[in-house]
């Protein structure tokens, strides 16, 4: 039995209260009163042997787009040689993470009212599309276009994955499971460079997009306001002067269409997609979130531009140097500029798992959140010093560290928000506030365009000092390769190249490190004023416990409560 849940015009949601024998004990509001809109309450706390079988349906489903997003970040370099993308490569990515942001606090709502399955049948529909028409891409404005269709299912897909879990397990045992999933996550992201490199370089681009078609087997104001601000960020300095209207128009405009939205939303929305109300509790603020998107997805996409640019490894086995990490010297293994990207991947899926299990054991997020950060904030520290002359395995060291910061702030941070809002409002802060929700994703798609804007900033004015024509400037931002070509072909001496990668691309690059850690030391900051601890309790346990006997008697659910006093029912398990 449903519990019918009511949200008024101000975002107040009234709910038929059910006792735990199953008797309701107050009259539901009426469906027609004015000004009110009727929802369902999704909760289904399921026994484990259920819960085994979701979690592994799931898993596949976010594997699916951590194998998409760091294959496409380490063929960046060869789909920009293919197509001369030039200063708009960084878009092959942005246009994915835009659409994916703007998209994902709809997911939320639409979950709410057509359920669970439903939702997420359709981001996974349209991802698949999106992947498999992006690899007929004939330019990068269709690659562009279809990237961007292909993230508004791929947001879906990792917001309906945290929405599921919060449905389907107590809210004390959430960091375990939910580490379970970052575990599959980062098996994604650590095959995904080697699987990215080798595509890229020996199937070309077409193949690398149907990777994400083949493995998909197994709101008005809020959308162009992301898509107005990152303009302004990616085309700065680069392609228009920061005083041109072109760049100042999209930026006024997004902040005003970001204002119009949330004016609407606090009193305009008889159903709000992000209620304001949220934002009442401290726990739920947005500093965390951008700085987390904003330096997890910079590291993501440029650290490997970083290896392949600066240092010339390739995608996927070494061209004019060989890459050897300390860690396997015994094997004498070879590895490319992706593979670089492990490290970071594997420190990050170790603290997120152990971060999980400790909480779910102890009941406390607070002081792993804190010292999460301090981590992640000393790993980017290390990670801005990065140079070609920086040893190889500091460079492992360094990331590794950043990985392990991160993952030990990625699932605390979102049970913290979880913990600080009633159930009735658990899914919106879920796609909202954290783990590839809106604002982390907000961050990451202007951490691509503004570290785009950096690197092609230093890039043009190491050149510039060298009097370097402005058609060649335009020919080595478009494709970076040509760096690497014979004297007699660019007619550039050998101590011209080493300067353009030591004072363009190498100031570039630790340019966007630097910005990174000084994020990362004030999310640092941020929480430990604003995170307290939040009983993980409730009354899930209690619950949980009755639904597991009733179900090994009759195969039923039985009504239960939560822990901010409102009683609910748990519905059918097919709403999963």
């Amino acid at each position: 039995m449903a519990t019918p849940t009511t949200l008024s015009r101000e975002g107040t949601i009234a709910e038929t209260p059910v006792s735990l024998d199953g008797a309701p004990t107050a009259t539901p509001r009426s469906k027609k009163e004015k000004g009110e809109i009727q929802l369902t309450d999704q909760t289904n706390l399921l026994p484990f042997r259920k819960i085994v079988a979701v979690f592994f349906g799931l898993g596949l489903c976010v594997f699916v787009t951590a194998l998409d997003s760091v294959s496409v970040a380490t063929s960046l370099a060869t789909i920009n040689t293919a197509f001369h993308a030039g200063s708009v490569i960084s878009w092959v990515p942005s246009a994915y993470m835009l659409v994916s942001t703007a998209f994902q606090p709809l997911y939320g709502r639409f979950s709410d009212i057509f359920g669970r399955k439903a939702t997420l049948t359709m981001a996974m529909l349209v991802f698949m599309i999106g992947n498999l028409v992006a690899g007929f891409s004939k330019n990068i404005i269709q690659l562009i276009v279809f990237r961007g269709f292909a993230g508004a299912g791929g947001g879906g897909i990792v917001s309906m994955m945290q929405i599921v879990v919060s449905d389907i397990v107590t809210l004390r045992e959430r960091g375990k499971y939910q580490g379970i999933i970052q575990g599959v996550v980062a098996i994604g992201y650590t095959v995904g460079p080697l699987i990215g490199g080798a595509l890229s370089q020996s199937i070309v681009v077409f193949l690398d997009y149907h990777s994400g078609f083949l493995h998909c087997h197994g709101d008005c104001s809020l959308r162009p306001s992301p898509e107005a601000s990152t303009k302004w960020s990616s085309k700065g300095g680069v392609t228009f002067p920061w005083s041109s209207p072109v760049i100042l128009a999209p930026l006024f405009s997004g902040f005003l269409l970001a204002f119009i939205f949330c004016i609407w939303e606090w009193k305009g929305a008889r159903l709000p997609i992000v209620p304001m109300y949220i934002f009442k509790h401290a726990t739920v603020d947005n500093a965390k979130g951008f700085q987390s998107g904003f330096v997890f997805f910079s590291s993501l996409y440029y650290l490997p531009q970083f290896f392949q640019v600066v240092l010339m490894y390739t995608p996927i086995h070494s061209g004019r140097r060989i890459l050897e990490l300390p860690l396997c010297w015994v094997f004498k293994a070879h590895f490319s500029a992706g593979m670089f990207l492990i490290p970071l991947l594997v420190g990050q899926l170790a603290a997120s798992f152990v971060s999980g299990i400790m909480i779910s054991r102890r009941g406390k997020y607070k002081s792993m959140i804190h010292t999460g950060f301090a981590i992640w904030a000393i790993g980017c520290g290390c990670i801005s010093t990065i140079s070609p002359k920086l040893n190889q395995g500091a460079m492992v060291v360094f990331m590794l560290l950043s990985g392990i910061g991160a993952g030990q702030t990625l699932q605390p941070t979102t049970i913290a928000a979880q913990a600080s809002v009633s159930r009735k409002d658990m899914s919106v802060v879920t796609v909202f506030r954290n783990a590839s929700a809106f604002v982390r994703n907000l961050g990451g798609t202007l951490a691509l365009a503004i570290g785009s804007t950096i690197i092609n900033n230093a890039l043009r004015k190491a050149m510039n000092d060298i009097s370097v024509s402005e058609s060649l400037i335009s020919t080595i931002i478009d494709d970076p390769s040509y760096l690497a070509k014979p004297t007699s072909e660019t007619g550039l001496s050998a101590a011209t190249v080493s300067y353009i990668l030591s004072q363009g691309y190498t100031k570039g690059f630790k340019d966007v490190f630097y910005l990174n850690a000084s994020l990362t030391a004030f999310a640092t900051l941020i929480s430990m004023v604003l995170i307290k601890d939040k009983d993980l309790s409730r009354d899930d346990a209690r619950l949980k416990g009755r639904i597991e006997k009733d179900t090994e008697k009759d195969g039923t659910n039985t009504p239960g409560a939560d822990g901010d006093g409102i009683e609910m029912a748990v519905l059918d398990r097919d709403k999963v």
